[in-house]
């Protein structure tokens, strides 16, 4: 079985159904999946932004937030030390947030799910 590692790009696509959503579901499918432990404040990050432009979509986009997080039983979610995420971040040029994900993949040995072409392409970190 595939272990993979998904970021809130990903998991945003998937909740939102945003483009990108196919791609991430056929990845994510029949893969053991982490996340580190941040990705619900992302995710409900990304929910916030999209309710700033739309007010009247808020209970809408908090309700497919929690939905999904609920339905994510499957993911195991892994807290990444700070002082790693940092490491990683001053390297790649990434935020400490993004760092985190890119750290979580090279300690597991694990595919990076993400549609975010700067996570993608930085190097992964063990």
């Amino acid at each position: 079985m595939t272990r993979v590692v998904v970021d809130a790009s990903a998991l945003a696509a998937l909740t939102f159904n945003e483009p990108g959503a196919d791609e991430v579901a056929r990845r994510l499918e029949g893969a053991r999946v982490h996340a580190p432990t941040l990705l619900p404040y992302e995710l409900a990050n990304v929910a916030w932004k999209k309710a700033r432009l739309c007010p009247s979509a808020a209970p809408a986009l908090l309700g497919a937030v929690a939905d999904v997080l609920d339905e994510s039983a499957g993911i195991t979610w892994c807290p990444v030390p700070p002082a790693e995420a940092a490491l990683v971040a001053f390297a790649t040029g990434l935020t400490a947030y993004d760092a985190a994900y890119v750290w979580l993949a090279g300690f597991l040995e694990a595919d990076l799910v993400t549609l975010d072409r700067r996570v993608a392409g930085a190097p992964s970190a063990d």
